[in-house]
């Protein structure tokens, strides 16, 4: 679920919007499953995962952002500044 790229790193995650509590919850299917409570409308869900993926990982917020699946469960972050190493150590801790 997650590699190397130009900018930094890729993560591909699979989001349950609406759960109980902000939260990593794993792997699912080669995704890191990732639990939000915010909703789906309106981008809400989205943001909720940025901001959550940039506090575990200790960057600022607008280092991490939705490419790919943004109308979708499944979805790619873009993570400037972290490559892949650094990103699995600190999801994983």
């Amino acid at each position: 679920y997650l590699r190397d790229a130009p900018e930094g790193c890729r993560i591909s995650v699979r989001v349950h919007p609406r759960a109980r509590r902000n939260r990593v919850a794993g792997e699912h299917g080669g995704e890191l499953k990732v639990e939000v409570t915010a909703p789906p409308e309106g981008g809400a869900a989205n943001v909720a995962v940025e901001e959550l993926v940039a506090s575990l990982l200790g960057v600022a917020k607008r280092a991490v952002t939705v490419v790919v699946g943004h109308g979708s469960r499944s979805k790619t972050l873009s993570v400037a500044g972290v490559d892949a190493a650094s990103a699995a150590a600190a999801l994983d801790g």
